[in-house]
């Protein structure tokens, strides 16, 4: 059988009396306790007529609660389709409406599907449904069948349902526990929403696969993070979580020695982040490189040397290329297309063929959208977004290498390289900056820049704001900023 769970249930049998989640409340659940709760819930899906391969859509807070809901979808043979909690009742038409789920779970219910409820406080229908204990029979499943649908973030067009197997996450989560040398002792700290493939299956999948304990907090609080630190091992997050740490005059409040590795990624962590965290705690952030479709392509080293600004190797069993349009390979060190190869990659797009057609080669590579250079040795350094390339005046100007330079002046904090219409040029260069003090002024960028990049690279606007738009994983929302100024030339 090539069920996921049984794999996870292995696991948690083997360490029934050891802790699964540790609480923000104080509260602790055992792996036994989980392994109970988890046969409670199946027996409601089954109740509802969850059959393998119906579709069980979640819109709900993090909660424990909520994490055995998953387990026990995948338990049952459904297929899991978690839904970012911010999503509006509206939004959430489209996605009920592709996904055709046999339920919805929800804060509140929906007329349009059976429903039940689930809270932020781990209560509701779905948990009064349940019986005081149950026995379950895992569904059989293979490694080809459908485990989870998740959506990408749908920043162009709408979005895309992005179908993972128990093959997938099974594959991941090996190749990551192997990667990041994952110990019996290891306390992970994890504060990731548990919509998104960062918390929900890199994070959680580690421990789970290996019976070790998470603190499993709400959401990301610095305060409250700086407080369990002590009690952790490994922590993983965004970059927004290292800035906001950093930005505590008290972090770190102690010593930081017992941590063995720090984790980042779902976004682009700049030079500056890595190398202060480095100077204040001591520890070398370890970042990696992954999405929805792929869970994790590549990761910097646990033992060996983590550069800023790369996301290192390709994990074991999984082929990477930097490519031209036609997929052919670029010499290294030229910047393409990032395009992955392997059994983590997603077997398509939910009931869009001409899309999954489109993203994957016939040699089975999957086109990623993002740009980027390898070196001699296959480590990986990004560049950017395919569609957020800058052509002026015929010329490419990949928005990376300008942030870099731009974010190295003591008078921004952090900044966005965008393109948007220009009568002359097709498109016009601008960079959005966030000041550290005073607003920065277009001649300060001309003469921090006039030496180290062509003229043609160079911002011809400047536009301070007092934050860029994040998504909920902190990836800067460019499209936004294209919206936003798409008219600033016209004039």
């Amino acid at each position: 059988m090539s069920n996921f769970y049984v794999e996870l249930q292995a696991a948690f049998a083997d360490h029934a009396d050891g802790d699964c989640l540790r609480l923000a409340d104080g509260g602790v659940w055992r792996y036994s306790d989980v392994t109970a709760y988890v046969a409670r819930l199946g027996s409601v899906l089954r109740e509802q007529g969850v059959e393998p391969g119906d579709r069980v859509v979640v819109q709900v807070e993090k909660s424990a609660e909520n994490l055995c809901l998953y387990l026990a979808t995948l338990c049952v043979g459904g297929v899991y389709v978690p839904l970012n909690t911010a999503y509006t009742s509206a939004e959430l038409d489209y996605f009920v409406g592709d996904a055709e789920p046999r339920l919805f779970v929800g804060a509140q219910p929906r007329s349009d599907v059976a429903s039940l409820t689930l809270d932020a406080a781990g209560q509701g229908s779905l948990i009064d449904a349940m019986p005081g204990q149950a026995e379950i029979e895992i569904a059989e499943r293979t490694s080809d069948d459908l485990a989870a649908i998740l959506y990408t973030s749908g920043t162009t067009g709408r979005s895309k349902g992005a179908m993972l197997t128990h093959g997938n996450l099974a594959s991941n989560a090996h190749g990551l526990s192997n990667a990041w040398g994952w110990q019996s002792d290891d306390v992970l700290l994890h504060a990731l929403p548990i919509f998104h493939v960062h918390g929900l299956f890199i994070s959680s999948h580690c421990a789970l696969l290996n019976g070790t304990p998470m603190v499993f907090l709400p959401k990301f609080n610095a305060a409250e993070v700086m407080a369990m630190l002590g009690q952790c091992t490994v922590m993983m997050g965004v970059p927004t979580f290292y800035t906001r740490l950093l930005a505590e005059p008290a972090f770190p409040a102690a010593s930081l020695d017992h941590i063995r590795v720090f984790i980042c990624g779902s976004a682009p962590l700049t030079e500056q982040v890595f190398e202060e965290w480095q100077a204040r705690t001591g520890h070398r952030i370890l970042e990696r490189y992954g999405m929805s479709e792929t869970i994790i392509n590549t990761t910097n080293p646990l033992d060996g040397e983590r550069i800023p600004a790369t996301v290192g190797y390709a994990l074991p069993g999984l082929e990477l290329r930097v490519a031209d349009d036609n997929g052919v390979p670029v010499p290294a060190g030229e910047v393409g297309t990032i395009e992955v190869r392997g059994p983590s990659v997603f077997s398509g797009y939910w009931r869009m063929p001409d899309k999954t057609a489109e993203e994957i080669r016939e040699d089975g590579y999957f086109i990623t959208g993002d740009l980027g250079t390898l070196a001699e040795d296959g480590r990986l350094a990004i560049v950017g977004r395919a569609k957020d390339l800058v052509i002026t005046g015929g010329y490419n100007v990949y928005p990376k290498e300008v942030e870099r330079l731009l974010d190295d002046m003591p008078e921004v904090q952090e900044s966005a390289v965008i393109g948007v219409p220009h009568a002359d040029f097709g498109e016009g260069v601008v960079a959005v900056v966030v000041p550290a003090g005073k607003a920065v002024a277009l001649t300060d960028i001309d003469a921090a820049l006039a030496d180290q990049l062509a003229r043609f690279k160079q911002p011809k606007q400047v536009i301070n704001v007092d934050s860029l738009p994040r998504n909920t994983m902190g990836k800067v929302q460019k499209n936004l900023l294209r919206e936003q100024y798409a008219d600033l030339f016209s004039d």
